[in-house]
């Protein structure tokens, strides 16, 4: 949830924390850089025709160089030659004309301003942004007395010759050469050198700036050390600038640092409330307000780190305050930040959910009505809820947000449909609901050439994607997924984790696929690291490769213990089918069955169909164990189905190879011997699917099996030189492993 105060975003009407850029010890305005500026404006409106593109390149750059800091000569002129070389040789002309000649010069300068901008034709009128620039600058330079004129030129001397860097013999076209590309967003605060103060519009612009890009595109925001570095340079200057506190505390948060987080978002409230701000429009309702929105997003910061005791405390006298103030909007809040601190405690929060939608619909505050609605639907599924019901409630919040263009809450709909259908078994369906949200286009404005795209609906979308192509063995889409995330969401980004996660259980996953168990083993660490769930139930399953029963049943029965507190469902069903494997390495099949029977009432009962279809098929194992091929081969039947249509490649194949098993079983048990070809020919077709299926994942211990097996029909059907190419793919693939695996018999 994000921040709930109101000045996330800062108001560049604000008044507080004034910073005036009087730097040369003249008026505010009149500074060398503005100068350039008017210069780069004169000279597109007065120089030869320029190209469309090029003027519209100029054009979509004036805005960012008059309200942005002041930048060197060298940073200007490289930024307007790369949207036009032309005009940039043309403005380093003219400020060489003032910079080298007399006082005079510039005074003929700002004397023939107006010129081009009052002609009846101009491109520039009076009310438009270059044209109130304009006259901001003559009205100031014309209230300039002479000693401030003449400091005003001496300090444009020192403005050009400090960064002159450009040979002015050259020719028109050598300019024309591109510079070396240089970021707009690294906006510096220093000049020549020199630390200064800005002005109150720079400091505002970049704030604002700054903000924008943390919440639409944190990677294309200055890196932490850097923007805390600058906002400590603004601070200096100015310590009572509330909104630099507030910069400070988000970017604090990108790096988790509680201790500057926690000093800066108290810094923030103190300084709107001695600032008065607040309190000279609203009186002691502004105190009272600020008051009750720090110990909000004090309860909020807690939260955010795991720090449950703290939070409550926080969000408890924020209540207080709010209802001492019979503030309906803040308690509201409050009381969405209640059931969210409640969810994070384990403990089950839906009455106070559903209370929270009510009264938020009832103040007709849409966005925490959805962000309601969808906590609703985040415990319906983990309450086994089923789909249609789900959908059915997201659908009404969609037409909420569609309504009042809440862009971020359509993004977090889509993401949490596409989790719900995986976790339903849908895989198809999200991959659907991803590449939806993926192609999307914002409703968000677009400011600073950012678009909506590292927001943590997409990291989780694109996770999604980089699983469900994993899990159907297109490992190089994988990869250029998991390539796009890393660039997206650099390691030091507040959702790196999530990718991080993704990545590591993948490699996990194919290495255990690939009988590497050597390989799968320092994955456990880093995914505990991230997931201490998801940690112990990777080291359950290694240990069991590595037939260290022992300690795998007793982490297995911990994190059953463990999930059942916390109503983990999937998790509890992947537990008892590993344990039910474990049984069956002791040949106790028959200990085995009730365990996947409670495992399967319990996948049916929270409409899991993945995780179903997965008991089912240690179900139908077990059946053929215990010697009734009959009724396990029924069984697998039912999961065979959904298992083709949505289910990962090492399913199908596993699938397949278990159908082949029985079918096997059942000729050589019941069936008389003029019934064994055709029987056994529908054993030798599902093995070879099962043998497409293995080798898109190049899993050579799972060929092996399906090549023995291939071996013995084609020898018992009389084929001989079939019989003859699987034995020799068999030994092929055994010395190249060259270590026994698990008996095909005893393994799934």
């Amino acid at each position: 949830m994000a921040s709930v105060h109101e000045s996330l975003y800062f108001n560049p009407m604000m008044t507080n924390g004034v910073v005036h850029a009087n730097v040369f010890g003249i008026k505010d305005w009149v500074t060398p850089y503005k100068i350039s500026v008017l210069a780069l404006l004169y000279e597109m409106t007065t120089s030869k025709p320029i190209a469309l593109q090029e003027r519209r390149r100029l054009n979509k750059l004036i805005l960012p160089l008059q309200q942005g800091p002041d930048l060197t000569l060298d940073q200007f002129l490289k930024t307007v030659e790369e949207c036009c070389p032309q005009t940039a040789y043309a403005v380093k002309l003219r400020l060489h004309e003032m910079a080298d000649g007399e006082l005079k010069d510039m005074e003929y300068f700002f004397a023939t301003l107006p010129t081009p901008f009052s002609a009846i034709d101009s491109e520039a009128y009076k009310t438009s942004v270059v044209g109130l620039f304009m006259r901001h600058m003559l009205l100031a330079y014309n209230k300039l007395s002479f000693s401030q004129v003449y400091k005003l030129y001496k300090a444009l001397q020192q403005y050009y010759h400090n960064d002159s860097d450009m040979d002015l013999t050259s020719t028109e076209d050598n300019v024309g050469e591109r510079m070396e590309k240089e970021e707009l967003d690294t906006w510096s605060v220093r000049r020549s050198g020199v630390t200064c103060p800005l002005s109150q519009k720079q400091a505002e612009y970049f704030l604002a700036r700054q903000a924008y890009l943390l919440k639409n595109d944190e990677n294309k925001a200055l890196k932490p050390s850097a923007l805390q570095d600058e906002l400590n340079n603004m601070l200096k200057f100015n310590p009572d600038f509330a909104e630099a506190h507030y910069l400070s505390y988000l970017n604090s948060m990108r790096v988790q640092d509680i201790f500057i987080s926690t000093h800066s978002l108290l810094h923030y409230f103190d300084r709107l409330i001695l600032s008065g701000s607040e309190g000279k429009s609203n009186g002691d309702e502004g105190y009272g307000r600020s008051l009750r929105y720090a110990a909000l997003n004090l309860a909020a910061l807690h939260c955010r780190f795991g720090h449950y005791q703290q939070a409550d405390l926080a969000l408890q006298e924020a209540i207080r305050i709010a209802q001492e103030s019979n503030d309906h909007v803040c308690l509201q809040h409050c009381l969405s930040w209640l059931y969210t601190l409640e969810q994070m405690k384990g403990s089950d929060s839906s009455v106070l959910t559903e209370d929270s939608v009510k009264m938020a619909a009832h103040f007709c505050l849409p966005y925490l009505v959805s962000l309601g609605i969808q906590s609703l639907v985040q415990q319906g599924a983990v309450q086994g809820k089923t789909a249609h019901e789900l959908m059915d409630a997201l659908k009404d919040t969609d037409i909420l947000h569609w309504k009042h263009s809440l862009s971020e809450l359509i993004d977090i709909s889509l993401a949490q449909t596409t989790s719900i259908w995986r976790m339903y078994g849908k895989s198809t369906m999200a991959q659907q609901q991803a590449q939806l949200l993926l192609n999307m286009n914002s409703l968000e404005q677009v400011n600073f050439g950012v678009q909506q795209n590292n927001t943590e609906a997409f990291a989780v979308a694109l996770c999604h994607l980089a699983e469900l192509h994993a899990e159907q063995g297109l490992y190089g889409a994988v990869s250029e997924v998991l390539k796009h995330l890393k660039e997206q969401f650099p390691p030091h980004t507040q959702h790196a984790k999530l990718w991080m996660l993704c990545d590591l259980k993948i490699q996990f996953d194919r290495a255990m696929n690939d009988g590497k168990y050597h390989l799968a083993e320092p994955h456990v660490t880093a995914i505990a690291a991230l997931n201490k769930t998801e940690g112990l139930y990777r080291k359950a399953q290694v240990l069991k490769a590595l037939n260290r029963t022992t300690e795998a049943y007793s982490i297995l029965q911990r994190l059953q213990l463990y999930c059942e507190k916390i109503k983990y469902t999937e998790m509890i069903i992947r537990v008892m089918l590993v344990t039910a494997e474990l049984h069956w390495e002791s040949s106790g099949f028959a200990t085995a069955l009730p365990l996947l029977l409670q495992a399967l009432a319990l996948a049916r009962q929270h409409h899991l169909q993945a995780m179903a279809s997965e008991t089912i098929l240690h179900l139908a194992f077990t059946q053929l164990m215990l010697g009734v091929p009959e009724q396990a081969l029924g069984v697998l039947h039912e999961a065979m189905e959904p298992i083709l249509a949505h289910g990962a490649v090492m399913d199908k194949g596993r699938a397949l190879l278990l159908a082949a098993r029985c079918q096997m079983a059942m000729a050589g048990t019941r069936l008389p011997p003029c019934c064994l070809p055709p029987a056994l020919g529908l054993a030798v077709q599902s093995l070879g699917e099962a043998a497409a299926y293995f080798s898109m994942l190049d899993c050579k211990e799972r060929l092996r099996d399906v090549h023995y097996l291939q071996a013995r029909l084609h020898h018992t059907l009389g084929q001989t030189p079939q019989r003859n190419k699987c034995a020799m793919l068999f030994r092929l693939l055994d010395q190249e492993l060259q270590a026994p695996g698990a008996a095909v018999a005893m393994r799934l």
